[in-house]
């Protein structure tokens, strides 16, 4: 395969990032893979790991190890850092890693600020990091990858109970990469044809998922590899789709399926019923107020109804 591109950019050696490396040597889309750690040491031993992957498989991508400055050149920059912090939230699990990760994200931004490639978020919670690295960056296409990772679980959780193919569910989980996540299942198809969706099972499953992957294994780290090589293939132009990223829209930040085309791309929100509506809605505000704290704005009163 002729390589889409140079080079792509990974930002963190840790467990996700490792997983992003060693999808990204496989798929081939760059002649290069800068690697970009905390320690020099740490980024050299994760290209040299990656190298023998190179070796073995007979990839094209060569790994190399970087610094942030060299990133500016690279068609995209993914972005998996994340700070040492316990976790000891039994809800709305990925919102505890706000504060300890902000520092991290807001460093990475400035010291990128103005670079004009794709950078795609996988630093939990992502819906707030994306919108932080956005801002503080200037950077004009900042996606985050969670809501990918959301829909492709719920295509494979519908077909499970369905008892049909993956391929023939369409599907979109959007809204917060969390306990808001909106499931879209009123435009929600099976090999074209709408079909009833036993929400509570899947909403059950949807939640459950992630925490039975970190018991058993440490971390969700293959999942996000893939929602961020599916993800690289449209926005560099390899192919044409659609797929659910975390973007700007409405005066927020959170997932929404994009079509590309030609490594463009256009918000294509599904058409919600009701319930669906005031569920997005929900997570806007939420969201909304979990990004104020995350940039210490303090909150605005609501309004009292007195007249003055």
């Amino acid at each position: 395969m002729t390589p889409a591109v140079p080079a792509v950019g990974v930002v963190g050696a840790g467990a996700v990032g490792q997983a992003v490396g060693t999808a990204l040597v496989a798929a081939g889309l760059s002649a290069r893979l800068l690697v970009v750690s905390r320690t020099p040491a740490q980024a050299a031993a994760m290209a040299d790991d990656l190298d023998d992957m190179r070796a073995a498989l007979g990839s094209s991508v060569r790994p190399v190890p970087a610094t942030v400055a060299e990133l500016g050149h690279c068609a995209a920059v993914v972005v998996s850092v994340r700070a040492r912090f316990t976790n000891t939230r039994a809800a709305d699990v990925r919102m505890a890693g706000a504060q300890a990760n902000t520092p991290a994200v807001r460093a990475l931004a400035a010291q990128l600020r103005g670079y004009r490639g794709t950078v795609l978020m996988v630093t939990n919670p992502v819906d707030l990091m994306t919108r932080l690295f956005a801002e503080e960056s200037g950077c004009p296409r900042v996606f985050g990858i969670g809501s990918n990772l959301d829909s492709a679980r719920y295509r494979l959780t519908l077909a499970r109970l369905l008892d049909v193919p993956v391929a023939s569910v369409c599907g979109h989980v959007i809204g917060e990469h969390g306990d808001s996540a909106v499931v879209c299942a009123s435009s929600t198809t099976v090999n074209g044809h709408p079909v009833p969706v036993p929400l509570q099972e899947v909403r059950d499953e949807l939640a459950a998922r992630p925490g039975r992957i970190n018991s058993g294994i440490g971390r969700t780290k293959c999942g996000p590899a893939g929602a961020v090589t599916s993800t690289l293939r449209l926005a560099l132009g390899v192919e044409d789709g659609t797929t659910e990223l975390s973007a700007s829209y409405v005066g927020g930040c959170f997932g929404i399926p994009l079509r590309f085309t030609g490594g463009r791309h256009l918000p294509c929100v599904p058409p919600l019923d009701e319930s669906e509506a005031r569920q997005l809605e929900a997570a806007r505000i939420k969201l909304r107020a979990a990004y104020r704290a995350v940039r210490g704005i303090p909150t605005q009163p609501l309004p009292s109804g007195r007249n003055s």
